[in-house]
């Protein structure tokens, strides 16, 4: 797959502060592999933001036709009502052109020079997951506060007894799909909340698609607009239980069983 068209989708809501700037790491990178800028296409989906982040998409260089910029990677806003990331992420996954498809963090919370090994993943697998656990067993997460720690530990006990399984990370916002399997998962998604990449987890393993875990580099990028509340708490808990009686009744995809690959076999680029 390496002529493979590649798409990256990424889901923003008033980041009008923090997308120039990740949007530059993103093209500084990509002038330094040719090859994977020439193939690559960038869809910002803005979620309905109030602040001018489509404006800061439409002013770039990179946004100018084609024809005019020669082999700069191509740079799209799609806008659509506001409605959560999950719904965002899934409007960008079913509008993109790519061969391949991933979709990753607004802030580049995990850098650009990543890409290069969920791509490779997918020459294997159909659905690539980014993961922050290393292969020595150490977690990029560290550097988050406390508390966010401590939820996420409780979120991920209940997740993987409940949908997830052996997934480790779930909540990884990079993650890479082949074409077709993209558009079978997100046309049957139906979870807009934080949760969103669970239930397309528990889809891919329902639908029997191979799965590859990628570790990857990560950082923890300030300026998040998701705080624990109360409400979001009770949101995410009743997204976690109604996934698998959602999907219950759903048949598989291919004809043999697909594991999840063990997250140490996939290298992680420096």
């Amino acid at each position: 797959m390496t002529a493979s068209r590649v798409t990256l989708v990424l889901p923003a809501f008033n980041e009008a502060a923090r997308l120039g700037g990740a949007l530059d790491e993103l093209f500084a990178y990509l002038a330094t592999n040719r090859e994977l800028a020439d193939r690559l296409d960038v869809l910002v989906v803005d979620d309905g933001s109030t602040d001018g982040t489509s404006d800061i998409v439409a002013r770039r260089p990179e946004a100018a036709p084609a024809g005019d910029k020669g082999d700069q990677p191509k740079l799209a806003v799609l806008r659509v009502p506001h409605a959560g990331k999950g719904a965002a992420v899934r409007s960008g996954m079913l509008a993109a052109h790519g061969d391949l498809l991933v979709f990753a963090d607004a802030d580049m919370a995990t850098p650009p020079n990543q890409l290069p090994a969920l791509l490779a993943a997918l020459d294997r697998a159909d659905v690539a997951l980014g993961s922050r656990f290393q292969p020595d067993g150490s977690d990029q997460r560290a550097s988050q506060p406390p508390l966010r720690r401590v939820l996420g530990r409780l979120f991920h006990a209940l997740a993987a007894a409940w949908v997830s399984g052996s997934v480790r990370d779930t909540q990884c916002g990079f993650k890479g799909f082949r074409r077709e399997a993209a558009r079978d998962l997100f046309a049957r998604q139906q979870v807009t909340s934080i949760v969103f990449d669970v239930e397309l987890i528990h889809l891919a393993r329902r639908r029997n698609y191979r799965l590859e875990v990628v570790p990857v580099r990560w950082a923890d990028r300030r300026g998040s607009r998701m705080s624990a509340r109360p409400a979001l708490a009770l949101q995410v808990a009743w997204d976690l239980f109604r996934i698998p009686l959602i999907h219950r009744g759903l048949g598989r995809a291919q004809a043999s069983a697909a594991p999840v690959q063990p997250e140490a076999e996939s290298p992680t680029p420096e």
